[in-house]
C-alpha cells in the first residue's frame, strides 16, 4: 500500500469515528416518558430501611430493573405540598400546605410543555389529595409569564380542589384510565397512604397502606412495560414527599414536619432504560434532584431549580 493511500485510509477512519461519536441525530437517552409515583409519608425504616423489605416486596423485585438510593432525603420542609413542590420545581419552598398557594417557580410540566408544544392532556397530576392540584401552576413574583401557562391536566381528590381526599384505590383506577385514554408523557401520581393512616395513629393501617400502594405501584410498572407506547422508553421514580418522626421522638410515626432523620430520610427507586440495573448507591441526593434529572433525560431546558442530575445512577 502506498503512503498516500495509507494516509487517506487513516483519515477516512478517523473522520468516520469522530462524526459517529458526535452525531447529534443519535439521542443520548432512551427516555421519552416519565412517571413519578409518590407513596405519601412512608418512613424509610418501613420501606428500604427495613432489612427484610417486608412491606414493599414488589418494589424489592422491581429494583432488579433499576437503582435504589439509600441516602435520599427531603432536607428542608417535611410536609406534603413542600415535598411535592421540591420534586416538581427543584426548589425547597415553605409553601402553604392547604392548597391555597401555588409554587413560586415553574415545574417540569410547564417547562416540558413549553419546550415540546405538547397539549395539556399529555401531562397530568393525579392525586388522592385534592390540594396537590397546586402542582399544575406557579405564582412567580418576578416573572409572571409562566403563571397560568403551559399547565398540565389534573385529577385530584374526590372531585377536584377542596373536595376532600379520595381513596388510593380510586386514584389508581383514575390513573390507569388516563394512561389508556391519553397516554401522557409526563405524570405524577400521589397515593395518600400511608400518611393518612399514620395521622390517625393506626399502626396496622399505616403498614397496610404501604403494602397496598406497593401492589398498585407494581401494577402500574407492569402496565408500562407491556403497553407498546411506553415499553422500553419510560422512566419511573418511586419516592416519598416526607417521612415521619423517629420512634421516641415526639409522637413517633403519627406525625412529621421537623428535621429529625425519620422525617427527612425518604426512599427513591429509579427505573427505566437509562438507569443502572440491580444497583444500590449511598450517594447523597435530594428531592430537588428529581426534576433536574428529568429535564436532563427528556432533553428540555430547566434553568431554575437548585437540584443536580443524579449521574451516579445513570448508565
Amino acid at each position: 500500500m502506498s503512503q498516500l493511500r495509507f494516509i487517506a485510509l487513516v483519515s477516512a477512519v478517523f473522520f468516520f469515528c469522530v462524526t459517529c461519536k458526535k452525531d447529534p441525530a443519535i439521542p443520548p437517552y432512551k427516555t421519552k416518558h416519565v412517571v413519578i409515583i409518590v407513596m405519601d409519608g412512608a418512613r424509610y425504616q418501613e420501606t428500604w430501611g427495613n432489612g427484610e423489605l417486608t412491606y414493599i416486596p414488589n418494589e424489592a423485585v422491581m429494583s432488579l430493573n433499576g437503582s435504589v438510593l439509600t441516602n435520599f432525603h427531603n432536607p428542608a420542609f417535611t410536609y406534603t405540598n413542600a415535598g411535592h413542590t421540591a420534586m416538581t420545581t427543584g426548589y425547597d419552598q415553605m409553601i402553604n400546605n392547604t392548597g391555597n398557594e401555588f409554587p413560586l417557580y415553574p415545574s417540569i410540566f410547564q417547562y416540558w410543555r413549553k419546550a415540546t408544544g405538547a397539549p395539556a392532556t399529555k401531562s397530568w397530576v393525579v392525586s388522592s389529595k385534592d390540594k396537590l392540584y397546586v402542582l399544575t401552576n406557579c405564582d412567580n413574583p418576578v416573572d409572571s409569564s409562566w403563571d397560568n401557562q403551559y399547565m398540565p391536566m389534573y385529577d385530584t381528590g374526590i372531585n377536584g380542589p377542596f373536595t376532600g381526599y379520595r381513596e388510593d384505590s380510586a386514584t389508581f383506577n383514575h390513573a390507569m384510565d388516563i394512561f389508556h385514554v391519553y397516554h401522557p408523557d409526563m405524570m405524577l401520581i400521589n397515593f395518600k397512604e400511608p400518611d393518612a393512616s399514620g395521622h390517625s395513629a393506626n399502626w396496622s393501617a399505616y403498614l397496610n397502606g404501604i403494602i397496598q400502594d406497593d401492589i398498585y405501584i407494581k401494577q402500574i410498572w407492569d402496565y408500562l412495560q407491556s403497553d407498546p407506547y411506553y415499553a422500553g422508553t419510560t422512566t419511573v421514580f418511586i419516592t416519598n414527599d416526607h417521612g415521619r418522626h423517629d420512634d421516641g421522638h415526639l409522637d413517633g410515626f403519627v406525625s412529621h414536619g421537623d428535621n429529625c432523620e425519620g422525617c427527612k430520610h425518604v426512599m427513591l427507586l429509579a427505573m427505566g432504560p437509562d438507569f443502572k440495573e440491580n444497583y444500590t448507591t449511598a450517594e447523597s441526593y435530594v428531592l430537588c434532584d428529581i426534576p433536574k434529572t428529568i429535564s436532563h433525560l427528556m432533553l428540555f431546558p430547566m434553568p431554575t431549580g437548585t437540584g443536580r442530575v443524579m449521574q451516579k445512577i445513570l448508565k
